[in-house]
């Protein structure tokens, strides 16, 4: 359970300090100025990147105080990390001193945790309440599941609890989700929901969510305690206003109705946070919500170069849905923006090591001052890979190397005992992962039966039809897992590494355990399954000795090593990650079509805004050199993948933008409108092996990807309403990982695994968060592929 100190201040009364005033404006320029002074009613501040957001609202805070404005009890300033409000605190007292005592910042839960310690009797809560964290929710969800009769083969408690949270963010009641949810995760959390809601009050507990709808819940069933914070708080400051969801919107619109002293900060183009909830319509709606408000801009950036503000500025114009903005710099142009095209993923990660070698020598920067940054984490794993055989030093920043991730570890203990039987750590491991109904007792009487016989845990495995104190439920399952381990042991000779990979994982059951739930995390998890696929796949194309006993003895030399502190160190993170974030060396890595932006984000309006938004917070963490990159081809899912570059890339300033060659950036316009005539084809690459340096051109031996079967496909003309013609193929030997098809009841989706040959051969396709994944039979199902 997480624990939120309370810290009571008594309200103090402080003079005016002229000197203070003074020096609280000194400094600032004059927009931030500008908004420092405006005191009354409700102001937004616009605040771009790198334009002194932090120092501006503490200033502000600061001068409301020094100037006899507000006593300290009378502000609230909320933010959304323990960090940022330790920074504003600490930052507003080195300005005015010792005169912040009694005022309120924090987060937004640990506030108004504050709020229901004093006042939540008044709806039920005694003082004492307790707040469950994630895993405690997930042990209440568990039991509920347990006491409907609802398994957790069919969903997973974390699929549930994330609906439930997502219900609750969005301020939408059990009864009302009963009356809405569609499919079968969705109508098992209307079930679950109320039991999950009843079982919190019998335990006088709150979630996390509930700590934003309980004061909600608080000020409409007593108006008297609202008016009181009302009351108290006459100056209301938000933080990051465009990161708030809905029930956070409410509770600054309460606080606020009073006297509307509420202060916003926060830039929309840098909200990229709506699959946690947040809603951008509350930062651009903020002009019709308060008519008369003050609109501030901070369009000076003190970070970038001319040239990099460049690129941001015409990033974020070609989105429809944003607040006016005009950045600018007195910073000089700097350095051109460089565009990186490789062949592959490990060429563009070969071509980023190598950038980073050449500015850590030529310029004298630190390992520090770079970062890269990548859409999914998947993308790590050739970019560590690269930095570690090179010993340049890195950290994975809001995430674990790629090696060391839970999922990957599992798989890898799969395929270590596929060469070693006998590893009795890697049996412990997955033995009843997933579950298989080996428990902790049946995995006890193993092991003492390998102690009392002298066998290995492996041996014991073997004869387990020896061992009288197992059931014959729990032999059954013991042997089940022995012939899974069995069956790749005997083909680990005959068999290439990356097909043996990819059917052992699928046999095991990791790929079907990650898709039990459409979560975020699980679908990061599955992706870097897939990955590792495809990292032994381009092993096996690269490697004089492709077996997969060198392939795991390479991984553990690269994951072995002593792990030593070390500050200076390249940051490798995702770009949601690097949020707030600044680097002199910035590389955005991945810039392909379904890759970023991702395919499923390129099909809506708003989520296409929001993937380049994240583009522009990714563009804007660089302050000397930005670096932009992209491959002609990369392996996902087991399989290599061509793909035209990013949308983005034409989308820029090309003025600004050189190529890795210094040559000017050619562009392709309205490449994915409807009437756009831009050339997506990769003619001039097609036929090249991606890996044409390390080609050994002594023996002429070809890739494994080119060991497979042509497969013959029917090709099927059909003509567009606008008079093109559009050619489909259709057929089981092109149903694959990845592929977008469409079905005649469920409509378009994205295929997520293939199992079974022939007849038998089956799909599991997400058709949207509606309707779900769905395991249909190929045989039947008549899918039509469209991209």
């Amino acid at each position: 359970m997480r624990q939120i100190p309370i810290q009571r201040e008594e309200p103090t009364s402080i003079e005016p300090d002229p000197d203070a005033e003074k020096r609280i404006l000194g400094g600032l320029n004059e927009r931030q100025q500008e908004a420092v002074k405006a005191t009354d009613g409700p102001v937004m501040i616009i605040a771009g990147p790198g334009s002194g957001k932090t120092r501006t609202l503490t200033h502000r805070i600061a001068y409301l105080l020094a100037t006899g404005r507000a006593e300290p009890h009378e502000i609230i300033a909320l933010t959304f990390t323990n960090k940022a409000a330790r920074e504003m605190q600490d930052r507003v007292q080195k300005l005015v001193g010792d005169r912040t005592k009694g005022m309120w910042v924090g987060t937004f839960h640990s506030s108004f945790a504050r709020v229901l310690r004093i006042d939540g009797e008044k709806i039920g809560y005694s003082r004492d309440f307790s707040i469950y964290d994630t895993d405690d929710s997930k042990r209440i969800i568990k039991q509920q599941m347990n006491r409907l009769n609802i398994s957790t083969d069919d969903v997973s408690p974390r699929g549930i609890q994330n609906l439930i949270s997502d219900a609750k963010n969005r301020m939408v009641s059990p009864e009302k989700y009963e009356s809405v949810a569609r499919g079968r995760a969705q109508e098992a959390a209307a079930k679950i929901y109320p039991a999950y809601e009843t079982a919190l009050r019998k335990s006088n507990a709150m979630d996390f969510d509930d700590l934003l709808l309980r004061p909600l819940e608080l000020f409409d069933e007593h108006p008297d305690v609202l008016q009181k914070y009302q009351d108290r708080w006459q100056y209301v400051h938000i933080d990051e206003y465009q990161d708030t969801n809905h029930a956070q919107y409410m509770l600054a619109r309460n606080l606020a109705d009073a006297h509307e002293n509420l202060c916003v900060v926060g830039d929309d183009a840098q909200s990229i946070y709506a699959f946690r909830g947040a809603d951008i319509t509350n930062i651009l709606s903020f002009e019709k919500d308060f008519p008369e408000a003050t609109t501030v801009r901070l369009e000076q950036n003190y970070r970038s170069t001319g040239r990099i503000l460049a690129l941001a500025d015409s990033i974020i114009k070609q989105n429809d849905d944003q607040l006016d903005k005009d950045l600018w710099t007195e910073n000089d142009d700097g350095e051109y923006v460089a565009l990186m095209e490789a062949l592959s993923e490990k060429d563009e990660a070969k071509k980023i090591e190598r950038r980073i070698r050449d500015l850590h020598v030529r310029e004298g920067l630190t390992y520090g001052d770079f970062a890269v940054l990548y859409r999914t984490n998947a993308q790590s794993r050739p970019i560590e890979e690269a930095l570690r055989k090179e010993n340049i030093p890195y950290q994975v920043i809001g995430g674990t190397p790629f090696y060391q991730r839970k999922e990957i570890k599992d798989a890898l203990a799969y395929l270590r005992l596929v060469v070693n039987p006998n590893d009795t750590a890697n049996i412990q491991r997955v033995i009843n992962y997933p579950t298989r109904g080996i428990g902790k007792k049946t995995q006890e009487r193993l092991q003492n039966f390998a102690n009392k016989h002298g066998f290995t845990l492996w041996q014991a495995i073997e004869r387990v039809e020896d061992i009288d104190t197992l059931s014959t439920r729990a032999k059954n399952a013991v042997e089940s897992f022995r012939f899974l381990i069995a069956k790749y042991a005997s083909k680990a000779d005959s068999m290439p590494a990356d097909e043996l990979a990819q059917e052992i994982i699928r046999d095991a059951g990791l790929l079907s355990e990650l898709r039990k739930d459409h979560t975020r995390e699980n679908l990061m998890r599955w992706e870097n399954v897939q990955d590792l696929v495809s990292g032994i796949a381009d092993f096996v194309a690269s490697s004089d000795d492709p077996s997969l006993n060198v392939f795991l003895q390479e991984i553990a030399l690269m994951t072995s090593q002593d792990e030593e502190e070390d500050t200076d160190q390249v940051t490798l993170m995702t770009l949601h990650a690097s949020k707030g974030l600044e680097f002199p060396v910035v590389f955005v890595a991945g810039m392909e079509e379904g890759l970023f932006p991702l395919e499923m984000a390129a099909k809506e309006k708003q989520d296409l805004e929001e993937e380049r938004r994240l583009f522009y917070v990714g563009a804007t963490r660089a302050e000397e050199y930005l670096f932009l990159s992209w491959a002609r081809s990369r392996y996902r899912y087991g399989d290599r993948e061509t793909k035209p570059r990013s949308r983005f890339l034409d989308e820029i300033d090309s003025d600004v933008v050189r190529t890795g060659g210094g040559g000017e950036l050619e562009q392709k316009k309205n490449r994915f409108s409807s009437s756009g005539d831009g050339d997506t084809s990769t003619s001039q690459y097609d036929g090249v092996d991606p890996h044409y340096y390390r080609q050994n051109l002594r023996d002429g031996s070809s890739s494994s990807a080119s060991r497979g079967k042509k497969r013959k496909l029917k090709r099927i003309e059909q003509s567009s309403s606008d008079g093109r013609r559009v050619v489909y193929d259709e057929g089981q030997g092109e149903i694959v990982p990845g592929v977008r098809v469409e079905h005649s009841k469920f409509g378009e989706g994205k295929v997520q695994d293939v199992e079974g040959k022939g007849d038998k051969a089956t799909a599991v396709v997400f058709f949207g968060s509606g309707i779900g994944n769905k395991k249909l039979k190929l045989k039947y199902a008549r899918l039509r592929i469209i991209g």
